[in-house]
């Protein structure tokens, strides 16, 4: 069945009204929907709404509320994932991928060693587009919720504000590191960040400064990562080791 975003400003008691361009193509384009058919649709409050199609227009869609639910989340833990900005558009693929994993909040991060040079306008912009990606890879992937996407911030303030986390992670070439699952062992860890470098890895004053804010540092085995690779192999670990825990 068929999954598809709107914001609960656009839902009535009955009614359920999608007039985002790009999903109104969607359905009407590319899946070729027709009235009467089947489909769910969740809020950014995680309520899930089973609908039949009503009316196609140009720019809009009518859908019918079937039934409504209070939708669970998928994942078990909430993890939350702050990663260097690479070079190229390849932030666009990790939103992706990481979004489909079920990460509950990623943070585009600034480092020292990030070259990507962005003004107020560009980071808009960035902002605006991964949304997107991040709504479209949440309805392909069916979670009931929308991935929780920060503005781009800088690895200092981010370390300093990282209290509300319960285990503080940060992959890193240098320092005295630990097994990723030898950390995990253990312990119930409910709210888990992890941050991931740019090329070159962290500086080694960053690591020193996140682990006085309580971060530990762990090894992603002996292979050096491109970016996108750690930053989905940590959150397929995390996902994979909560499944079976």
């Amino acid at each position: 069945m068929h999954k598809f975003y709107c914001p609960q400003k656009d839902i009535s008691a009955d009614t359920i009204i999608i007039d985002q361009l790009r999903q109104v193509h969607h359905i009407k384009d590319v899946l070729c929907l027709k009235p009467a058919e089947i489909v769910e649709v969740f809020d950014e409050h995680s309520n899930l709404y089973r609908c039949q199609v009503k009316e196609l227009f140009k720019d809009k869609i009518n859908l019918k509320i079937v039934a409504k639910k209070e939708a669970k989340a998928i994942q078990q833990i909430k993890v939350t994932l702050a990663c260097a900005i690479p070079k190229n558009f390849r932030m666009d693929d990790i939103i992706d991928k990481l979004t489909q994993l079920g990460v509950t909040r990623i943070i585009p991060l600034i480092t020292q060693r990030v070259v990507v040079k962005l003004d107020e306008k560009k980071k808009d912009l960035r902002n605006k587009r991964w949304e997107k990606i991040a709504q479209s890879a949440s309805c392909q992937s069916k979670r009931n919720d929308l991935v929780i996407l920060e503005p781009i911030r800088s690895f200092s303030d981010l370390i300093q504000s990282s209290q509300e986390y319960d285990l503080k992670l940060i992959p890193a070439l240098c320092a005295k590191r630990r097994g990723l699952r030898q950390v995990l062992q253990g312990a119930n860890f409910k709210n888990i960040i992890v941050l991931i470098g740019p090329e070159g890895d962290f500086s080694e004053q960053e690591v020193i400064l996140a682990e006085t804010y309580g971060f530990i540092p762990v090894s992603l085995g002996g292979l050096v990562l491109r970016v996108e690779t750690a930053a989905i192999a940590v959150a397929g670990f995390l996902q994979l080791y909560y499944a079976e825990h």
